[in-house]
């Protein structure tokens, strides 16, 4: 693509990035500026540093439950690792402050990590289960390892440094550290390891066959996460001087988790303004305290109104109304062709199956089964309902293990081989029920294919970009491309999904029913864009119930039943197979005497 074209596809999003990175910078500098001039006193510091070091840590809540989608409710335990790090260090053994707060963070990543680790196995309330005990021990540790720790009486002193001992001067330089990392925090969510996060979070399966390492994924959310609760906790340590471990207690993760959801859970702007409400709002309720129970009660109706009316939060509430007024920005165009290798030169068989079988217990779903897969052409794959079909597709994508046989592709075994490394192989797939993630956009959801471990554009964000705006434009959907595809028809719905398995340049596209769900005309629009990529030079191995579909489309078929393969060759010989006629009528053909 020409630079002129690049500039066109970018030129909407990078004048308004500069302008808000701009604005951003300028009022990082004022509120550091307003905490050093401004002379305060030492509670309305105190205030400030509570709320600048808290929105630190809840920043990580912003990436692991915001972005990826995992429970966390042991961020006060990561905070804490932080804040003892900083503490004992200096006033035990010595350590620089910034050392310190390096060894906190390390710690903290670490345990967060391992928390990550369990989510191979767990998921929803099991996870909060874990990361609740994980909190529990943490604290329990800080309690009664009293030679490490101090125990309840927690560690004093705690020193700042040099050029810092000045409050003001130090809350500015927290208030700095904050910015910096909502920056960060801010940016992450369009780099390829934000989309990977985000996918994750509303599909996994989806995103496991789309070449996201899922797992890997989940673990570095909870390890950045853990990262930003560390550095808040060593700033807090810095601030307060003292730490001891009720402030790291369960109930402050779960005041942690109040405020990035008060806020808005998906931006760090929500994450600040969540943890600023939290913090303010019972001192402007002191009033109030006077009055036994009025205070809590007043308190707690203003958080769960905000919660109730504003389910995304404040920022999340304010965006969308901002949205109403942005203005309408013509779509761009990637003026480029989609460009489909096919998987290049190669072996006349592009996929090699033999004895492939999948036994659910007693029930042979798939039985030694054996299929070959020619390059360049559609093979479809049929069946009466409950002869094996998705069965067998979930096992060639990596989705269900063998129980024997192998899997070739170009040449390369992947029968062990999981879904997103089958994915990396050249592997494409779509499915039966749409598998999109939702809250993206359909350039997003495109893009994060178009990211395919070993694809052709790499590093490169303008390829990335032309890449994702050209399956789009295969699919006649490169206009809509900055629409969130859950505001998109069914149809359109599928097309995105096919433009998302197509943008990563597969050597072999499964396609599990993309005809199902479909009207009469989405299905005439169906068979033409199958036949537009095959003529590319693509293969393409489809299931479907379609008849009239796949005899339009499909030059050769192979037919299950019960899990068993009972014909395979040429569509019009096979179609006519008197075991493929009974198999879906339920009776022997009649044979002429």
């Amino acid at each position: 693509m020409s630079t002129t074209e690049t500039t066109a596809t970018t030129g909407d999003i990078r004048p308004r990035l500069r302008w808000g990175v701009l604005a951003f910078v300028l009022l990082v500098l004022a509120a550091m500026a307003l905490a050093i001039v401004v002379p305060k006193t030492g509670y309305v510091l105190n205030i400030s540093l509570q709320a600048t070091t808290y929105a630190t840590a809840v920043l990580g809540l912003t990436i692991v439950l915001g972005l990826c989608g995992q429970i966390n409710l042991a961020q006060a335990a990561f905070f804490g690792l932080g804040a003892y790090a900083v503490g004992i260090g200096q006033t035990e053994y010595g350590l620089n402050f910034w050392v310190c707060l390096l060894i906190g963070t390390s710690m903290a990543a670490g345990f967060g990590a391992l928390l990550g680790a369990s989510t191979l196995r767990l998921g929803g309330h099991y996870l909060a289960m874990v990361t609740i005990s994980f909190q529990q021990i943490v604290t329990l540790v800080l309690i009664n390892w009293i030679p490490v720790t101090k125990g309840p009486d927690g560690v004093r002193a705690i020193p700042r440094p040099g050029f810092l001992a000045d409050g003001s001067t130090y809350l500015a330089f927290c208030i700095a550290m904050l910015a910096g990392l909502g920056y960060l925090v801010w940016r992450l969510r369009d780099t390829k390891l934000g989309r990977a996060m985000r996918a994750v979070r509303d599909n996994e399966l989806a995103a496991g066959v789309a070449g996201i390492d899922v797992y890997r994924t989940k673990v570095t959310a909870f390890a950045l996460s853990a990262i930003l609760g560390g550095i808040g906790g060593g700033l807090f340590a810095g601030g307060f001087a003292y730490v001891s471990p009720d402030q790291f207690s369960f109930a402050e993760s779960v005041v942690f988790l109040t405020m990035v959801l008060l806020g808005g859970v998906a931006s760090p702007i929500g994450a600040v303004i969540g943890t600023g409400l939290l913090i303010l709002i019972p001192e402007w309720l002191r009033f109030l305290k006077s009055i036994p129970g009025l205070y809590l009660a007043i308190y707690g109706a203003a958080v769960i109104l905000i919660v109730l009316f504003m389910p995304d939060g404040i920022w999340g509430y304010l965006r969308s109304q901002l949205d109403r007024f942005k203005r309408a920005v013509l779509p761009s165009r990637s003026g480029a062709a989609l460009q489909m290798s096919g998987g290049g030169e190669g072996a006349e068989t592009v996929m090699e199956v033999r004895g492939l079988s999948k036994h659910f217990g007693g029930l042979k779903a798939v039985d030694e089964v054996d299929l070959t897969i020619k390059r360049g052409g559609v093979h479809a794959l049929i069946g009466p309902n409950g002869s094996g079909k998705t069965t067998t597709l979930n096992v060639l994508s990596g989705l269900y293990r063998a129980t024997a046989g192998t899997v070739e592709l170009n040449g390369q075994d992947i029968t062990d081989l999981p879904p997103h490394a089958r994915t990396k192989a050249g592997l494409g797939r779509t499915f039966q029920n749409i598998r999109l993630w939702r809250s993206m956009t359909a350039l997003e959801n495109v893009m994060v294919g178009a990211e395919r471990p070993g694809s052709a554009v790499g590093n490169d964000p303008a390829a990335l970009l032309a890449r994702a705006r050209a399956a789009l434009a295969f699919v006649d959907l490169e206009e809509r491309a900055d629409e969130v595809v859950a505001n998109f028809s069914y149809g359109h719905q599928r097309a995105v999904e096919i433009a998302r398995a197509l943008a990563a340049d597969p050597v072999l596209l499964l396609l599990d029913e993309p005809g199902a769900g479909l009207n009469s005309s989405e299905k005439v629009e169906l068979r033409n864009l199958l036949k537009r990529i095959s003529a590319r030079g693509l293969t393409i191995l489809i299931i479907d119930h379609d008849m009239t579909l796949v005899s339009e489309v499909a030059q050769h078929i192979t037919v299950l039943n019960f899990g068993r393969r009972i014909a395979d060759g040429y569509s019009a010989d096979v179609l006519k197979h008197p075991d493929v006629i009974a198999a879906y009528l339920g009776t022997a053909p009649d044979v002429p005497a």
